[in-house]
């Protein structure tokens, strides 16, 4: 169990150490560093060469905004083959929608919890 764990950290823990090189060293937003992961993740998904790394790092691999990219990626592979070109453009949401609807929620449940500070 211990050696998923190890590789699980290794390759989570190196996306986001290239991310935060991205930022300390070019002029990059973070918010277009996690669009060009999300981005990165749907395009080695549909050429192939993301399940591999998600097959060796599980967690490390899937949970990572760039795991997001391979959410959509797989849902759109999974729509072309059901609906052809249609697939195309819900296969990614049908993918997503549970994680997205999730977030959607508990931030709405924590809004009503705790008061925001006005910084």
């Amino acid at each position: 169990m211990w050696p998923m764990y190890l590789k699980a950290f290794i390759i989570g823990g190196l996306f986001c150490a290239i991310a935060q090189v991205f930022i300390d060293k070019t002029k990059l937003t973070p918010a277009r560093i996690l669009v060009a992961y999300v981005c990165i993740g749907v395009v080695l998904t549909v050429i192939g060469l993301y399940e591999p790394l998600v097959k060796f790092a599980g967690a490390g691999a899937t949970v990572p905004i760039i795991g997001f990219g391979y959410t959509l990626g797989k849902g759109v592979l999974k729509g072309i083959s059901e609906n052809g070109l249609l697939g195309a453009f819900t296969g990614g949401v049908m993918a997503s929608a549970g994680g997205i609807a999730a977030a959607v929620f508990f931030g709405y449940m924590i809004a009503l919890i705790f008061k925001p500070k006005a910084k």
